[in-house]
């Protein structure tokens, strides 16, 4: 039930962000605001067990919500502009080898996961094409797959991706 709310209150909390400004009752217009909680007892009721998963709330925590904009604005953005650069070189110097390459995240948690999985799809160049349940390594498809052993190849230690510190922001934030 804890989760119910919690998902519903955050659900609520971002539409009236978004919708802020267009109403005559506050920001806010009658309409709206009923539309904003019916939408949200319904993003409640559907994912509920997403942001609280078996009794664990650390994504209830404000604090990890300020992460995520950090993240955005930083490191991420970061990494898509250098893939950016790094797709219009190969496409103007014809140097693409695409293939799919194996990757160890060694994050734990679902959104960990998804947000990670996400981000590499995001960045130009690449996109996040399976995930192994198990193991939770990804398979991307890359615009250039270096010579070598690729199925051996760590997140961490792969020449390929500059996005090399991005799981250590997702665990900050997720896990």
């Amino acid at each position: 039930m804890i989760a119910f709310f919690l998902t519903f209150f955050l659900s609520l909390f971002v539409y009236l962000i978004l919708t802020a400004g267009s109403g005559n009752v506050g920001l806010w217009s009658v309409s709206e605001l009923t539309a904003g909680v019916a939408l949200s007892l319904v993003t409640a009721a559907i994912a509920r067990k997403f942001l609280c998963r078996a009794g664990n709330y650390r994504m209830a925590n404000p604090l990890r919500f300020l992460l995520i904009p950090v993240y955005v604005i930083g490191p991420f953005f970061l990494e898509v502009i250098k893939a950016n650069l790094d797709v219009a070189y190969r496409v103007i110097t014809m140097r693409i080898r695409p293939g799919i390459i194996r990757v160890s995240s060694e994050l734990k948690t679902d959104l960990g996961i998804f947000m990670l999985a996400n981000s590499i799809t995001l960045t130009p160049g690449t996109i996040t094409v399976d995930i192994d349940e198990k193991t939770h390594d990804l398979f991307i498809h890359n615009i250039n797959v270096g010579t070598g052993d690729e199925q051996k190849l760590v997140l961490r230690d792969h020449e390929l991706f500059s996005i090399a510190d991005l799981p250590a922001w997702i665990r900050r934030i997720a896990e």
